[in-house]
């Protein structure tokens, strides 16, 4: 069995520090880069993208809805059309430091509010999938299992990876549990832990409502803002190292 371990890094800004990235990057095999909309800057994206070159990580953009003060997790009304131009030009400016550092740009995640409302939203989802096949066709898009985008994915012709989240409660459709409630975010690594093994060996999870519902790990989150970053990233890789799970890059 074989899993990959991705983190959203690079999300800092000017004098604003977010995460741990240099100590985080340790124990992942792929991230996933903010592109200067929801978070980051270009000096920032600069650092980010040599940071997982020098610890030979795989790198995905992470392109979301221009908010900097709401960190990409309000909804926007945009039209597909904005929604494509939005990635496309995400995708173009953290190509040019994937270049610049001598490596290549292996997938996109969009973030927060985007990739909620595009798990959802046919239109949505196929921006996103058209927009990057139309930059590089070679480009794998990560998003959430059994959501819009894995399906656009599939109809433009990309390559997709189904993602899961280590950290995040589920509602019982397979959608995340927004924020705005209590138990969104899971703060006791043990249950983390529990969940990734189960979601990986058994492909099921457990609902907000006690539930299971069915879920197809490829990848699994963990979120650099996080303030247990480290101790989930480290104890979840002990973990699957431990349980003879190989992990991967995509």
């Amino acid at each position: 069995m074989k899993i990959d371990l991705n983190c959203d890094l690079g999300e800092s800004f000017g004098n604003y520090k977010i995460g741990m990235d240099e100590e985080v990057i340790k124990y992942v095999s792929s991230v996933n880069i903010a592109c200067g909309f929801h978070a980051s800057d270009p000096v920032v994206m600069a650092k980010t993208v040599k940071l997982a070159a020098d610890n030979g990580v795989s790198v995905g953009a992470h392109p979301g809805f221009p908010d900097l003060v709401g960190f990409g997790r309000r909804n926007m009304n945009v039209s597909p059309e904005e929604l494509k131009a939005m990635i496309q030009y995400q995708i173009g400016a953290l190509s040019a430091f994937c270049k610049a550092s001598g490596i290549r740009m292996r997938h996109v995640k969009p973030h927060g509010a985007m990739y909620n409302m595009a798990a959802r939203d046919e239109k949505l989802a196929f921006a996103i999938a058209e927009g990057m096949a139309e930059v590089d066709s070679n480009l794998i898009l990560l998003g959430l299992s059994g959501s819009k985008m894995l399906e656009a994915a599939r109809k433009v012709g990309l390559k997709c990876a189904s993602e899961v989240f280590a950290d995040r409660a589920y509602e019982e459709d397979g959608s995340l549990v927004s924020r705005t409630k209590p138990g969104a975010v899971i703060t006791d690594e043990n249950e983390c832990i529990e969940r990734v093994i189960g979601m990986i060996k058994n492909g099921t999870v457990t609902a907000v409502t006690g539930k299971e519902i069915s879920i197809n790990p490829d990848s699994i989150c963990v979120h650099g803002d996080n303030p247990k970053a480290l101790g989930f990233v480290q104890k979840i890789r002990e973990r699957l190292l431990n349980d003879n799970i190989l992990i991967e890059s995509l």
